[in-house]
């Protein structure tokens, strides 16, 4: 079984995604991008479902530290994110994210996309 980190601020979205992934996946739910980077010592996780707006850290900050890192930049991360905006999407894009999901997602497309990217 793979398993999928997702990093959110918000309980509600740990959930939410955790609900739709939990047959599929091993998945762990983080609060903050820095509880990411703890679990990362000890866990190499298959994706990461990153948010971009959080306190003390966001998610272009996070993913720039994780693609820095020779251990950890080959782990595909897809943001999970409110924003929807060009520009984000560009950003993340550009730093090293494989996709771009705005939140509400969609429990079949979130699970497509997560397919497609585990698989290359």
């Amino acid at each position: 079984m793979k398993t999928i980190f997702v990093v959110d601020d918000s309980a509600t979205n740990l959930v939410a995604a955790k609900n739709v992934l939990a047959d599929k996946y091993k998945t762990y739910t983080l609060p903050s991008a820095a509880k990411m980077f703890l679990f990362l010592e000890k866990i190499t996780p298959d994706l990461i479902l990153l948010d971009v707006d959080m306190p003390e850290m966001d998610g272009f900050e996070a993913l720039s530290i994780l693609k820095s890192n020779d251990k950890f930049k080959k782990i595909p991360v897809i943001f999970l994110t409110g924003m929807n905006d060009s520009e984000s999407e560009k950003r993340g894009i550009q730093i090293g994210a494989v996709d771009f999901i705005v939140k509400p997602f969609s429990a079949p497309e979130l699970i497509n996309r997560i397919e497609n990217h585990t698989k290359m």
